[in-house]
């Protein structure tokens, strides 16, 4: 652990994505200068998603990419910075100031932290999915879905996502498949119910003790094909890799043209855990939300939330803007009672080194 202090900073945020930016333009307006630590996913992942099409202001769309480019440009606009590295420990030191350390050794101390680093969508692995994320395959149906209008669909999962974005889909597929790997469902009740009756209408099938092995396609063509494996006894891959069972898996090619994997997220929070933040038992931040102001606030003073480390339900960009806002706001306001009662913290100056 270094000690060795590289820059104080009244505010630094982790993260790039909407959230993030979204706060930086505010926290910039208000003369807070933010830094954003721009971790390992640069502009978090709406940079995965090749248009979007739901951002107000964008009636013809806009790429992901570039609405992050264009946030990114307006940050820099009002003052913020940007700079490449992944925050590796937050603590609150005696102080009151919070200690923020890079993955690369490098040192920032900061008066008020946004946590604003997103959560990664949990992926499977098979051959295929690299080349074609967001090009057919993707892990958010709201986002997506309305791009292959009258294409079969296939939502990977067994949860309340997968039945929610199964049900979701059906206003664009021509037929929504439901993989999971068990005969039982895990989500809630009601979910399954929904989902059963538009299997009864016939918008929605079920492919039970089913997993998905490979995609196939091409970035320029989308999804061609997926490769499925099946087993009356569930959890086919784990049968597959068994040569005592692997010839009772049936593996065949199924034609979808859109993937959609609805397995979790897991939020980008283990760099909080010694600051003794909250968390869920998934990672999420819990914040004071409710009524009135401080509403993003943990209760760590001066440690903000903001998008899709404190939300596991919404995860839209706009939805996560606003909340990047209200962070910089409660952010701004926590500052300047902490300036107000002289709390800011001075770091002391580093000396000179002698010449003689």
């Amino acid at each position: 652990m270094s000690d060795e202090i590289l820059e104080h900073r009244r505010l630094l945020v982790a993260g790039s994505g909407i959230a993030a930016l979204s706060a930086a333009i505010y926290a910039a307006r208000s003369n807070n200068e933010p830094l954003l630590v721009e971790g390992d996913e640069p502009g978090g992942q709406l940079t995965l998603t090749t248009d979007v099409e739901n951002y107000p202001g964008f009636p013809d769309g806009i790429s992901g990419p570039d609405l992050i480019t264009r946030m990114k440009d307006q940050a820099r606009k009002f003052g913020a910075e940007l700079r490449n590295g992944i925050v590796a420990d937050v603590r609150k030191e005696p102080e009151g100031q919070f200690r923020v350390e890079l993955t690369n050794g490098d040192v920032y101390t900061a008066d008020a932290v946004i946590a604003a680093s997103g959560a990664s969508a949990r992926t499977l692995g098979v051959p295929g999915e690299a080349e074609l994320m967001g090009y057919g395959l993707s892990t958010c149906a709201t986002c997506d879905g309305a791009f292959f209008r009258g294409e079969d669909m296939l939502v990977v999962g067994g949860g309340d996502a997968a039945m929610e974005e199964a049900n979701f889909l059906t206003k664009f597929a021509d037929t929504v498949y439901v993989a999971h790997r068990r005969e039982e469902f895990r989500a809630e009740d009601v979910w399954i119910e929904r989902v059963m009756d538009k299997v009864d209408d016939g918008a929605i099938e079920i492919l039970r003790n089913t997993e998905l092995t490979e995609i196939h396609g091409t970035p320029e063509e989308g999804i061609d094909h997926v490769t499925l494996v099946e087993h009356p006894d569930g959890h086919p891959k784990e049968k597959l890799a068994d040569p005592a069972t692997e010839d009772e898996v049936d593996e065949y090619a199924f034609d979808v043209g859109a993937v959609f994997y609805a397995i979790g997220h897991t939020p980008n929070t283990e760099y909080l855990q010694d600051t003794g933040v909250e968390r869920d038992d998934a990672g999420y931040l819990y914040t004071e939300d409710g009524r009135g102001a401080d509403q993003t606030a943990t209760a760590v003073e001066g440690l903000f939330g903001a998008g899709d480390v404190v939300d596991h339900h919404y995860q839209q960009a706009v939805t996560a803007g606003g909340m990047g806002v209200k962070a910089a706001l409660d952010a701004d306001d926590y500052l300047s009672e902490l300036e107000r009662a002289g709390g800011l913290y001075e770091p002391v100056p580093v000396a000179a080194e002698s010449d003689d």
